[in-house]
């Protein structure tokens, strides 16, 4: 990670580490590194998308970039409009965070930007350098991403599935367009977190938050429903028996309906190294490689791209489809699962009914300095564990790319030596991670 890039684009709080003035040297920023002619800016529901993407589109127009604005769409529209039109494009959001966290964007003709990119960035932005080119950039009003992202799904040929289905948008970016996208594809369609205020995107809602979902499918008796994080780049699944499917869930189904279809290039799939081992004895049983990342869905594309593998994500719910689109898309993954479903006439649940789901439990140890994963101690009680976890088992301690948080993720058939292995860690965080703060 950089200085001010993390696993997923620049974030901060707005108004303090992420301001007008700093998005203002973003937009100006892309000229010195792309030189672009023209630029697209979309943004999520949070109060402060509106004065930071406008900001970003007054730093780039002062450059002599021309602007189209598309107002509140999802990252990945943004995403795939630059790679249909061949540009730059920009995202304002911070994706699952709450609303008070705002972030940034930017996609290379579609792609998630080099490390190289990220640096050069980096490096104007922390210059005195300012760009005016005598020319002012031309700004307008777009609705061609709303419309790309429309024929996108009318290319798949989706037939209506005869499913009652309920979707959450978070009160975020999709929660125009899913309505688009989902009424056509089911019988029946019930939509929540529809009503933005600008403060209230993944409250209580969403992808980090499947209470409201799961009260939703319960009530009405869905066959499925999926729960988008703020920016729609993810998506978990649940069904009315308060069952719940996610990323490295998404990611069996389709890859093995992908493989009986002979559609699963190399029959392999990309998940990061926090996937469950269940799910990679599962794939590993049904004849199907893993290549695992680091954690962060940059990674993940990365590795699809080099090798041209057909599916792969996060279990958080990030799932790219590379064979329909470059980066992680929550609706695309959806209408996807629907068409499977619509096809095998078969239930999700019974999709899944050969895995068998390790214990898995996330710590988040807060208040600590984030270079306390370099600690001797820290280091050898890790290593202790996982030579006590033995092979079929997950642990991974690291620094969040996207929150200021340590992270402890492990998995263990015995969940009362999964407990007490965390209890053990995050003891050990708190007081190195104090102590050095001291």
């Amino acid at each position: 990670m950089g200085k001010y890039f993390g696993t997923d684009g620049i974030r901060g709080v707005a108004g303090e580490t992420l301001t007008p003035s700093f998005s203002y040297r973003v937009g100006q920023s892309l000229k010195k590194v792309f030189d672009p002619k023209q630029i697209v800016i979309g943004k999520d529901t949070r109060e402060s998308s509106d004065v930071l993407a406008l900001s970003i589109a007054t730093g780039a127009l002062e450059a002599g970039t021309d602007v189209l604005y598309a107002g509140t769409v999802s990252t990945p529209m943004v995403a795939h409009y630059a790679k249909e039109e061949g540009i730059i494009g920009v995202m304002i959001t911070a994706s699952h965070n709450p609303y008070q966290d705002n972030g940034i964007k930017v996609f290379d003709k579609g792609y998630k930007l080099s490390e190289k990119a990220e640096s050069d960035i980096e490096a104007f932005l922390d210059s005195e350098e300012t760009l005016r080119t005598g020319r002012y950039g031309v700004f307008r009003m777009n609705k061609s991403v709303t419309k790309a992202y429309e024929k996108l799904f009318e290319t798949l040929n989706l037939e209506k599935a005869n499913l009652q289905i309920a979707i959450d948008t978070a009160n975020g970016a999709t929660y125009e367009i899913a309505k688009k996208i989902f009424k056509p594809l089911a019988d029946e369609h019930v939509q929540i977190g529809n009503m933005p205020n600008g403060r209230n995107i993944n409250l209580e809602c969403g992808s980090t938050d499947l209470k409201a979902i799961i009260e939703t499918a319960a009530k009405n008796k869905s066959d499925i429903a999926f729960s988008f994080d703020g920016d729609g780049d993810r998506v978990l699944v649940v069904d009315h028996r308060e069952n719940v499917y996610d990323g490295d869930l998404i990611v069996y189904i389709i890859a093995t309906y992908l493989k009986k279809q002979n559609l699963l290039n190399k029959n392999t799939v990309v998940l990061t190294k926090m996937s469950n081992p269940g799910i990679l004895r599962a794939l590993k049983d049904q004849g199907i490689k893993v290549v695992q990342t680091d954690v962060g869905d940059k990674y993940v594309q990365a590795e699809m791209l080099k090798n041209d593998y057909t599916v792969g994500g996060e279990n958080s719910g990030h799932i790219i489809l590379n064979h329909l689109l470059q980066t992680g898309d929550g609706m695309l993954a959806a209408a996807y699962i629907l068409k499977i479903l619509h096809e095998t006439r078969r239930t999700i649940a019974s999709l899944v009914k050969d895995v068998e789901i390790y214990p898995q439990k996330t710590e988040n140890v807060k208040n600590v300095d984030k270079k306390v994963v370099e600690n001797k101690r820290l280091k050898q009680a890790t290593k202790d564990v996982k030579k006590k976890f033995g092979a079929d088992s997950l642990l991974l301690v690291r620094p969040s790319g996207t929150e200021p948080v340590v992270r402890i993720t492990a998995s263990h058939k015995d969940e009362a030596i999964l407990d007490e292995a965390i209890e053990t860690l995050k003891t050990i965080i708190v007081e190195e991670g104090r102590e050095k703060d001291g």
